[in-house]
């Protein structure tokens, strides 16, 4: 199931961290952003490994650990690696998929690229991680 493109923008405005973006700086958000299947099983990011990307899942299941022990179960809607992403400090906790997962990644070199061409998209996205953190 691919997501169109008006229901993937709709998902990425529903992100606090785009919230307070315009319809256009959401679309151009959407623009860089990919659909992914990924395998039970997975891990999906590393504990204190770089920050590579930001993922939203779509549909499925994962968990988030801190070494080992469980400390969150993440559904569709829910996201993780912006903190990593934005600072480019460590994976706080590493996530691996308990389902099949379809998940959005929005890659780290076009995200950084895309902030550094609109800076209006980057201070609403800096406002944002400063209001969660």
């Amino acid at each position: 199931m691919r997501l169109h493109k008006d229901a993937k923008a709709e998902l990425i405005r529903s992100l606090p961290l785009f919230a307070d973006c315009t319809a256009s700086e959401v679309a151009e958000v959407a623009a860089i952003a990919d659909e992914i299947d990924l395998s039970a099983g997975r891990r999906l990011t590393t504990e204190n490994a770089d920050g590579q990307e930001f993922v939203v899942i779509i549909d499925g299941h994962a968990e988030v650990l801190k070494g080992e022990e469980k400390i969150n179960d993440l559904d569709a809607g829910d996201f993780f690696g912006e903190i990593a992403l934005l600072t480019g400090a460590p994976r706080t906790a590493s996530v691996v998929a308990t389902t099949n997962v379809h998940a959005l990644v929005i890659e780290g070199h076009a995200f950084r690229r895309l902030l550094e061409d609109a800076p209006d998209i980057r201070n609403k996205v800096e406002r944002a991680l400063a209001d969660r953190t």
